[in-house]
């Protein structure tokens, strides 16, 4: 097969029927990956297939095709609900890797430190996989399954990230911290989504932590303990943010220790919450 471009998804998967070839689209983790190695053999390239580098709007929610890539999603028309999304995407290497990486192939690298993934989990995204009998859904919880390990089956490839109807108040907002401002791996990040009642109370609440387990993760004890809390009242409960992280477990490595990235993590779940009560969430 060699370096394979199809036009058409029938025809890229029909190309993964024949051996173990590499998927790649923008390339910007895969080409790097491989040092001195050589090539493999058998590699197909994605990014011509044009319904892949759509994002469309239904009743069903947004699609967001796999070759979709990160300056797309900056420059998309998409709800306050997405801020996150887009505040990741400003901060995924450079604007040269974000003219040329895709969403898709953030989550497929599966690093801890994926830019998309707390962004997309608060946005409950799913991943919709395709292979020549079919296509199938997973949640994105189920799909990366550890440390660069995915639930991807052989003949198998991301075709697009569904996201689920959004409540029309949903804002979302999202922080990382690393050594310096750009080009850095996170030592934490946090992103959250939002939306209030008529009274001006939380109604509804995701947060999600990157950087700070084997993969990001959801808050749940974190999300039920906003519910009903306006802003006033959280800046009286200074002790709710660190009081729910029992669900990470980071590291100690050159970037930050364990203990450090736990107390980063629950100062900017307060930021980003916060933020997105306020009026300073809005594109970042």
């Amino acid at each position: 097969m060699g370096y394979a471009t199809p036009d058409t998804l029938s025809d890229a998967v029909a190309c993964l029927g024949s051996g173990q070839p590499s998927i790649v689209a923008g390339g910007t983790d895969f080409f790097p990956a491989l040092g001195d190695r050589p090539a493999p053999a058998d590699i197909v390239d994605i990014s011509r297939i044009a319904e892949l580098g759509r994002i469309t709007r239904s009743g069903q929610g947004w699609r967001i095709g796999a070759a979709v890539r990160w300056r797309d999603i900056i420059k998309a028309d998409l709800p306050a609900g997405f801020d996150a999304l887009k505040l990741a995407a400003r901060e995924v290497g450079s604007l040269q890797i974000q003219n040329a990486g895709t969403v898709a192939g953030n989550l497929c690298n599966a690093s801890p430190a994926a830019d998309g993934v707390p962004p997309l989990l608060t946005l409950e995204a799913r991943v919709e996989l395709a292979s020549a009998s079919g296509r199938r859904e997973l949640a994105l919880t189920e799909f990366i399954t550890g440390v660069r390990k995915t639930a991807l089956k052989p003949g198998e490839m991301v075709s697009a990230i569904l996201i689920p109807p959004l409540p029309a108040q949903a804002r979302g907002h999202f922080l990382k911290l690393g050594a310096r401002k750009y080009l850095v791996i996170s030592i934490a990040m946090v992103s959250a989504v939002t939306w209030l009642d008529t009274s001006g109370a939380i109604a509804g609440a995701r947060v999600a932590v990157g950087s700070c387990s084997a993969v990001a993760t959801r808050l749940p004890g974190l999300e039920a303990a906003l519910l009903g809390k306006t802003a006033a009242a959280l800046a009286g409960q200074p002790e709710i943010w660190n009081a729910h992280l029992s669900d990470l477990a980071p590291i100690s490595d050159v970037r930050g220790s364990g203990a450090y990235r736990l107390e980063a993590a629950g100062e900017m779940c307060r930021r980003v919450v916060l933020a997105t009560l306020g009026e300073g969430g809005r594109d970042g």
